[in-house]
């Protein structure tokens, strides 16, 4: 698990390195265009205003850290309209913070006298309508890349949890089911307003009828109940078992085995039940050593 997650943190760290490589690179090639295309100077290289866009988006980098650990403290916060006005005003403010610095170096580099009126209007002023667009939609960037990192780091943790407590689960499962099965003992029958409760061990068999099955009990009782004999099936115990299409059968209520034609199965409430040629078999085996007639 941690080293999914350091190795998902590099993969976004290598992501986003790049990603600032080719901006700086093409923002480079791009002032280099204008400078030889309007002839503003002679004799600049791409290595020369390569180190100029590099320190500042160096700073622009450095900067954003304080916008990685504001997404990292922030990420268990619910996404409401006041969480996403928190966010931007923090972006906000980091780019006209990145603004200032680089004017303010920019200044000293030149050699200038600070004049606020000079610094607003020959640099403040000019980096905001140069810098301020991609400074922002960079930052817009980094903000969505680390939301999508933190939510699948949160991801991880709950699929992780949820492997623990599977496994945990199916250790107590297994440890119950030497115990008991997960068979039913009752089946309920709506009647009226009313649940009938019927102990399975007291069903003597079961008939399918129309959309509904029709429930025999060894006291006599057929009970009509809104389900299918395959689904009724695979709740009950193996001591029942199918004989028809349209019958299933407590074999320990089956008295003999007639092999007439067709072969019928005897119950001790003198019930007779049709088996099937498919499920002869099953029936023999299942009674083998009973009498047969």
């Amino acid at each position: 698990m941690m080293f999914d997650v350091i190795l998902q943190y590099k993969r976004t760290l290598i992501f986003i390195t790049l990603v600032m490589l080719l901006t700086i690179a093409f923002e480079t090639a791009q002032q280099l265009y204008y400078i030889n295309r309007y002839d503003i100077t002679e004799g600049v290289t791409f290595l020369e205003l390569l180190r100029g866009q590099s320190y500042r988006w160096l700073i622009w980098m450095g900067l954003g850290f304080f916008l990685f650990n504001y997404s990292r403290e922030h990420k268990h916060e619910p996404n409401t309209s006041s969480y996403y006005v928190k966010l931007a005003l923090c972006i906000l403010g980091l780019v006209i913070l990145n603004i200032f610095i680089i004017s303010v170096l920019q200044m000293i580099h030149n050699e200038e006298t600070f004049s606020v009126a000079v610094f607003y209007n020959e640099y403040f002023q000019f980096y905001i309508f140069q810098k301020a667009p991609m400074y922002t939609l960079g930052y817009i960037a980094i903000t969505v890349v680390l939301h999508l990192y933190f939510t699948n780091e949160e991801l991880q943790v709950q699929v992780h949890q949820l492997a623990e407590v599977k496994t945990i689960n199916t250790s107590l499962y297994e440890k119950l089911s030497a115990y008991t099965d997960d068979k039913a003992s009752v089946v309920t029958i709506k009647i009226g307003n009313k649940r009938r409760v019927i102990p399975v061990a007291h069903i003597c068999w079961i008939e399918a009828d129309d959309y509904c099955v029709k429930v025999h009990t060894n006291d006599g009782e057929s009970l009509s109940m809104r389900s299918s004999l395959k689904a009724l099936e695979e709740k009950l115990g193996v001591n029942f078992l199918r004989v028809h299409r349209k019958a299933i059968v407590n074999m320990d209520f089956v008295k003999e085995l007639k092999l007439t034609n067709p072969p019928r199965i005897c119950l001790f409430n003198q019930d007779e039940i049709h088996v099937s040629k498919s499920q002869l078999k099953n029936v023999r085996d299942f009674i083998g050593t009973l009498e047969i007639s």
